[in-house]
């Protein structure tokens, strides 16, 4: 088999392999559990705008398989224009973020970030666990402000 073969057998290969794991992921989130609990507040930053924060637990069980996790979710009174910001903390790192998204709302109020989970490094080919444990995850919406969401005055 000459080099070219060998590389197209390794594309169509991996190409497979990654429409298995597309097909997969969405249907099995076994590997990574959000925790019932989750706190919502929204801050008022104008007499128009508001901003919605929530706050919930996401854990990556140590015997992961698989190499992706998502955060989706959708929006109530989205503010055009503005996209979702996804923090991720570790609680052993304090107040600082271990990794931060921006991702845009879809037309239908909904977003969706996607990320990896477990990478391959490609020199020894040891499977490495990017995210792993108990994690805070910060979501922040921007919102138009309605009596409903601030409370009536």
């Amino acid at each position: 088999m000459n080099n070219l073969s060998k590389v197209l057998s390794s594309v169509g290969t991996i190409s497979a392999i990654f429409a298995l794991l597309t097909i997969v992921t969405p249907f099995n989130i076994s590997f990574a559990e959000y925790e019932e609990s989750q706190t919502t507040t929204i801050t008022a930053l104008d007499d128009e705008l508001s901003i919605e924060e929530t706050v919930m637990t996401l854990v990556i069980p140590e015997n992961n398989t698989l190499p992706w996790a998502f955060v989706e979710g959708m929006i109530e009174n989205p503010a055009p224009g503005y996209p979702v910001i996804i923090q991720f903390f570790n609680d052993k790192s304090g107040d600082d973020p271990m990794h931060v998204a921006q991702v845009d709302v879809n037309d239908d109020d909904t977003y969706e970030y996607k990320f990896r989970v477990r990478d391959v490094d490609i020199q020894t080919g040891q499977t490495i666990n990017i995210f792993e444990g108990t994690y805070a995850v910060k979501v922040f919406k921007v919102i138009v402000s309605t009596p409903d969401n601030l409370g009536s005055t």
